[in-house]
C-alpha cells in the first residue's frame, strides 16, 4: 500500500495532486504545529496576466497552535470577485467555479476538515480514488516527533512504500525507512506546461489556474508528469 503524508494546504500546486493522485491512502497531516509562514493559506494566481499572491482569513494561525486549532473564517468573497474578474475568459470557468462554491460554503470551518473536503471535491472531479485521512483522527503514538511520527504512521497503516514531496528529501533517509519495512520514495514534478491566459506560461501556480484551464480529462494528463527518485 502507497501512503502519502502531507501537511494541509489551501489549493496547493499541481504537485500535491501529484502526491495523491500516486498513493492508494492520504494522510493530512494536520496534528503538527501551523506552519505561519508557508503555504498553508496562500498561494498564486493570475491576475492580468500577472503572477499574484491571494490568502484565505484564518483564526488561531499561529505556529504555536497545531493546524487542527486553527479555524477558516473567511467568507471567500474577495477570492470570489478575483476570480470571476481574472478567468472569466477561462475555458473551464463554469466547471472550475462550481467546484469551488463546494469548498468555500462548507459548513466545517476547522481548518483540518475544510482542506480535506477541498481535496475531496477536486480529486471526486477528477475521478481519482485515493482515500482521504486525517491523522489527527488515527490511532498512532502521539507523543512522537518528526520522523518517528511518520514511521509510526506508515506501520499503523500498514504501508509498503511512503511517498513524500522531493523537499522530503532533506529530511528522511532512505535506509531508516528501509529497515522499517518501508519504501521510500519522493515525487519529483515536472511542471508541464498548458495555456494560460498569459503570454509566458507561469510553473507553479495554484490548481485552481490548472483546473480554470484545462478539462477534468487534461488535469488527470498533467498529474503524470513527475518522476520517482
Amino acid at each position: 500500500m502507497r501512503l502519502g503524508i502531507m501537511q494541509p494546504y489551501f489549493m496547493p500546486y499541481i504537485g500535491y495532486f501529484q502526491l495523491m493522485a500516486a498513493v492508494d491512502k492520504y494522510v493530512i497531516f494536520d496534528d503538527v504545529n501551523y506552519i505561519k509562514r508557508g503555504w498553508s493559506a496562500r498561494n498564486n494566481i493570475l491576475v492580468n496576466g500577472q503572477k499574484h499572491l491571494f490568502n484565505i482569513i484564518v483564526e488561531g494561525g499561529s505556529q504555536n497552535n497545531l493546524y487542527t486549532q486553527v479555524v477558516v473564517i473567511d467568507d471567500f468573497s474577495k477570492l470570489h470577485k478575483t476570480l470571476e474578474m481574472s478567468y472569466k475568459k477561462a475555458p473551464f470557468f463554469n466547471e472550475t467555479m462550481e467546484l469551488l462554491e463546494k469548498v468555500f460554503v462548507y459548513e466545517d470551518r476547522r481548518f483540518n476538515y475544510f482542506m480535506q473536503n477541498s481535496y475531496g471535491v477536486i480529486l471526486d472531479y477528477l475521478g481519482i480514488q485515493t482515500e482521504l485521512l486525517l491523522s489527527s483522527n488515527l490511532s498512532n503514538d502521539k507523543e512522537l516527533k518528526g520522523k518517528d511520527k511518520i514511521l509510526d504512521i506508515c506501520k499503523l497503516m500498514g504501508a509498503d512504500e511512503y511517498y513524500n514531496t522531493i523537499a522530503g528529501q532533506e529530511l528522511y533517509d532512505y535506509q531508516e525507512f528501509t529497515d522499517n519495512g518501508i519504501k521510500l520514495r519522493f515525487v519529483n514534478p515536472s511542471l508541464e506546461p498548458y495555456k494560460q491566459l498569459c503570454e509566458e506560461f507561469v510553473p507553479g501556480l495554484s490548481i485552481i489556474d490548472v483546473l480554470m484551464m484545462n478539462s477534468a480529462e487534461g488535469v488527470r494528463h498533467l498529474l503524470k508528469f513527475f518522476s520517482l527518485s
